[in-house]
């Protein structure tokens, strides 16, 4: 079996699953979004907790794991049930193991953690409770990882995504990956199945930038570059950027090469909203709000038959934002020439039930692997030629 890529419905939210193609299936987590609405049985929203554990592995102790988990950014949409679905702390502490397996608290073997994004979110907003323990367990890591000398169990393990400010990861080396760097493997392992190229957050800029990149939802940036299998040295691409807003995107089209943003899956940014594309208010401005060509550029690269998926509530012609009807026509846009296809999680397989959308690394990029998810490549996209993705050297 090939690798796969699971995007939860979690309305507007990420909650997305890596799994390699390696003997071990090898996992990596993106965020997660569980409302209380999804743990109540009596509830309509998706039970995505369960989803994820019925998608996981268990180690020789019968915990179920992650081999890591990455948080874009400490928005509350991206880490919401951190505390109560997955443990955070030394596993020489977990206390779960009496409970009944539904119950067990999720290990993160390792941690995937920007301090830079979490300095420029707290100046735009007070962190969240799981914000709050997701950054006092990343510190605990690192604190390990010092006393020990970065030879530490899962766990403990962590990686660093970026420079944190007056040189305070400068001595964090074999656990730092300056933004630039190319990430191999998860958590050590799968190495020849996963590399991720670190994008963003962009470094420290001068104090009138960083105000602008601290309103403009900083995130992790990576362009995954996953093996379609065992057998084959096929990279299928998948570029994710959390929220990262419109004054970001036109900084990373103008610091990076098409290459590194070329993709066969892009998670559109902040659930398909207007402000990844635009400086313009959808709901003042409507039709005349004016697109940022290097913003739009720079999500432009898609290759052959891409998927663009939108992590959010169902796509309305309406005034909100996220998810924003014009941003869904502008991706669409973007789709027209290689004759990919847009989704929304929030619709699939249908607006009143919807389910976890899976897509599959093949031979030939990434394919949509469940049969709802199946349309006519004809309504994939019908609006005017894109512009501006193959000007850039």
């Amino acid at each position: 079996m090939g690798a796969k890529i699971t995007f939860f419905p979690v309305d507007n939210g990420d909650m997305t699953l890596i799994q390699l193609a390696n003997d071990e299936k090898a996992s990596l987590l993106i965020d997660c979004n569980i409302r209380a609405a999804a743990d109540d049985p009596n509830e309509k929203a998706p039970d995505v907790a369960k989803k994820l554990r019925e998608k996981i592995k268990v180690d020789s102790d019968n915990r179920p794991y992650v081999d890591a988990m990455l948080l874009s950014h400490p928005d509350k949409d991206h880490c919401l049930g951190l505390e109560k679905h997955f443990w955070l702390d030394s596993l020489d502490k977990y206390s779960d193991d009496n409970k009944p397996q539904e119950e067990k608290r999720i290990v993160i073997r390792q941690l995937w953690s920007s301090p830079m994004v979490f300095r420029r979110a707290s100046k735009s907003e007070p962190l969240c409770s799981d914000a709050k323990a997701f950054n006092k367990e990343a510190r605990r890591r690192v604190k390990e990882n010092r006393s020990n000398k970065f030879q530490v169990p899962n766990g403990d393990r962590i990686l660093i995504l970026g420079e944190d400010e007056n040189g305070k990861t400068d001595d964090l080396g074999p656990i730092l990956k300056k933004v630039g760097n190319v990430i191999y493997g998860i958590n050590g392992t799968a190495t020849d199945y996963l590399s991720s190229k670190l994008l963003g957050p962009l470094s420290l800029q001068d104090e009138e930038t960083e105000e602008k990149l601290s309103k403009n939802n900083s995130s992790v940036i990576i362009n995954f570059h996953v093996k379609s299998s065992e057998y084959s040295s096929k990279l299928s691409r998948f570029l994710a950027g959390g929220d990262a807003g419109v004054v970001i995107w036109e900084k990373i089209w103008a610091e990076y090469n098409s290459a590194d943003l070329e993709y066969d899956l892009l998670l559109a940014p902040h659930h398909c909203s207007w402000r990844s594309l635009s400086h313009d208010s959808w709901s003042k401005k409507k039709e005349e709000a004016k697109v940022s060509p290097d913003a739009k550029a720079a999500l432009s690269q898609c290759l052959d038959d891409a998927i663009i998926v939108s992590s959010s509530k169902p796509i309305e012609d309406d005034d909100n934002d996220p998810p924003c009807i014009r941003a869904k026509r502008e991706y669409k846009d973007i789709l027209r020439d290689v004759k990919g296809i847009f989704k929304c999680t929030g619709e699939e397989p249908n607006r009143t039930a919807p389910k976890p959308l899976v897509v599959e690394a093949t031979n030939t990029g990434f394919k949509l692997c469940i049969a709802a998810a199946s349309v006519s490549m004809a309504t994939a996209a019908t609006t005017p030629p894109r512009a501006g993705s193959n000007d850039k050297k």
